[in-house]
């Protein structure tokens, strides 16, 4: 009879090995059930980690968005998962939602400020202070991501150029535009809004991520740096 080192993969027991599964396998190969499993990492003296998420995904009839509506509390019933492990699986799912979501939404491209004080608005609208935004563009001019660069006090904040195109570069965005509020509902810019709007096209031009615009955000209204020709 041909020797098995009891310590190969083949002589563990499938419950105990979703890892080397999924690496061997892939990631398809697994059930819900194996994902969880890899998770929570360990089961208890008598479970295993599968046998842990078995019992879990059978309380929720198997159903993964029923999985997702347990709260901390209701994972850390099960024996075996406490606080850490319930507040890991939560994270996985809360992940696997985001992803769903943004599968789901079409980037906006943006063709005028408006788009652009639009795109702002759920950001900045009734803020008691200055923050300063930019809205990261392919080159289609659609939204990667908008991104705060700062927060401050009621009549200013600092917006770092290094840090403003540190953002750019790791985002492979083409283009750029820059936002900040002014609580006042004050919407002129200042001389230090036109020195640093001037100062980071500067820059946008050696990087070859050309700012195109610069809005100064109020609740009610903005003032746009391209439609006023100051770009």
């Amino acid at each position: 009879m041909p020797y098995e080192n009891p310590g190969s993969i083949k002589s563990w027991a499938e419950e105990d090995r979703p890892r080397e599964k999924l690496m061997y396998k892939g990631k398809a190969a697994l059930s819900e059930a194996e994902l969880i499993a890899i998770l929570i990492g360990s089961g208890t003296a008598e479970l295993s980690a599968v046998d842990v998420s078995r019992i879990i995904m059978q309380s929720v009839s198997n159903n993964l968005n029923e999985l997702a509506r347990l709260s901390i509390k209701d994972l850390s019933r099960f024996k075996g998962i406490g606080e850490a492990k319930a507040i890991t699986i939560i994270a996985a799912l809360e992940l696997g939602r985001r992803r769903k979501e943004q599968d789901r939404l079409q980037r906006r491209r943006i063709t005028c400020s408006r788009d652009a004080y639009e795109e702002l608005v759920p950001h900045l609208l009734d803020k008691p202070h200055e923050e300063f935004w930019i809205l990261l563009l392919n080159r289609a001019n659609e939204v990667l991501r908008p991104v705060q660069v700062s927060a401050g006090g009621v009549s200013g904040t600092v917006a770092d150029p290094k840090m403003i195109f540190k953002f750019a570069l790791e985002h492979l965005a083409s283009g750029m535009i820059l936002s900040h509020n002014h609580p006042s509902g004050n919407r002129m810019p200042s001389q230090a809004d036109k020195e640093l709007t001037r100062k980071l096209r500067e820059a946008g031009k050696l990087l070859d991520i050309p700012v195109l615009d610069h809005l100064i955000f109020t609740d009610k209204a903005y003032f746009s740096f391209a439609d006023e020709g100051i770009l």
